[in-house]
């Protein structure tokens, strides 16, 4: 510990996960800690050195990745044979040949006997068919890669999406696949991943300033399509609905291109018509909910929201008003809410083909895994959107 501290009196500009790393860089090349000797626990070393459990993951991350030490999923880390002296010894008797976390033997050199390495995917929520194809893209992908897939729920709780980023990359993870929360700024997690130079991909979501390789699809042009449907169906008042805070780079593009379409065709930009200032949670007061008085008060003629649930929700709204879709006001939500295996077009929707933004994804997390010394430029890759014309949709009548 006295060395430590006496490195930070060195140099207090560099920052502590660095010097932890060149403290048992030091160490190890001493033969002070010996190859295949247990390592510290996160726990240990954070009492050690009264640092965040975030320094002492990024300085394991990094000495792991430079082959310093390996990890056993479920045993801990070890002293790797490759910088160290005594590269003859082996493990002790409690973890040589112990199985890992997926089940695989072990070598005698306690790395696993498999050569499949792990991706590892965040993602906020898994209850919708967005987030099933998505996750059928990437899978697909991944196979015949060497790589598997493993999936970690955020719950769109950044403190969540933090912890499942620092136990991936805990376990293994060779890169990291993120559907970022839906917030204003990027996980903290996300900006040390950056600095780090860790291979990963975001999925729907980018900020402008903080460039990083990411798949999305065509926020703006979609939110068009939708616009341009709805106009030539006859419809003016058109709103657009998102219960995801402004701030959203996703939700900001699609109300540009919004109003964007709006303006390429002469129209005033109507902002009682921009509706985010609500949540779909509570259904015991239906009646007071702002989308339903909204509805109710005939403010607009046709709708678009901003994700599938949202769709489901204002169509049970229209249901409760006892309106009808189409005849008393139409209706197009993103994403398709129904399964391959139905045939039902009962919506319009945009189809953002997910599968493809999931296989992308995993195509240019491989480019960097590949090719890490010339992926330093970051790539943003855009996937098409279509409008998928469905029952939800209608001319506007002379009644309305």
């Amino acid at each position: 510990m006295s060395r430590i501290r006496e490195s930070i009196k060195r140099d207090e500009r560099q920052p502590l996960y660095l010097q932890i790393q060149e403290h048992f860089k030091q160490m190890i090349l001493s033969g002070e800690l010996e190859v295949n000797s247990k390592f510290p626990t996160e726990k240990q070393l954070m009492e050690q050195f009264k640092v965040s459990r975030m320094t002492v993951s990024n300085a394991l991350t990094q000495l792991a990745k430079d082959g310093w030490i390996y990890r056993i999923p479920g045993r801990g880390s070890f002293v790797s044979s490759e910088y160290g002296g005594n590269s003859d010894k082996n493990l002790d008797n409690d973890s040589k040949n112990h199985p890992s976390a997926s089940g695989k033997q072990t070598t005698e050199s306690g790395r696993p006997s498999s050569t499949r390495k792990m991706i590892g995917l965040v993602l906020p929520f898994l209850e919708d068919f967005f987030a099933i194809r998505l996750i059928r893209g990437i899978q697909t992908a991944l196979e015949d890669t060497g790589y598997y897939l493993s999936i970690i729920l955020s719950h769109n709780n950044q403190e969540r999406e933090k912890e499942a980023i620092q136990e991936l990359i805990h376990n293994g993870a060779a890169g990291l696949i993120i559907f970022p929360i839906d917030a204003e700024t990027y996980n903290e997690e996300i900006l040390i991943l950056k600095m780090n130079k860790f291979p990963f991909v975001l999925v729907d979501r980018f900020l402008p300033g903080f460039e990083t390789h990411c798949v999305c699809s065509d926020n703006m042009v979609s939110a068009q399509l939708a616009v341009n449907h709805l106009w030539e169906l006859g419809h003016r008042d058109i709103a657009i609905c998102s219960d995801i805070s402004l701030g959203t780079m996703t939700v900001d593009e699609r109300i540009r291109g919004y109003m964007e379409a709006l303006k390429q065709k002469g129209s005033m930009i109507n902002p009682a018509l921009i509706v985010t200032d609500f949540q779909v949670n509570d259904t015991n007061l239906i009646e007071k909910h702002p989308l339903y008085l909204f509805m109710k008060n005939r403010t607009a003629t046709a709708y678009i929201t901003l994700n599938m649930k949202l769709g489901l929700f204002m169509a049970g709204l229209v249901k409760h008003l006892g309106m009808k879709v189409p005849n008393d006001l139409s209706l197009i939500t993103y994403d398709n809410p129904y399964s391959e295996l139905t045939d039902d077009r009962t919506f319009t929707h945009i189809d953002q083909h997910e599968q493809e933004i999931g296989s992308k994804s995993v195509e240019l997390l491989l480019q960097q895994l590949d090719n890490k010394e010339k992926m330093n430029e970051p790539i943003k890759w855009i996937v098409k959107s279509a409008l998928v014309e469905g029952e939800s949709t209608g001319r506007l009548t002379a009644k309305v």
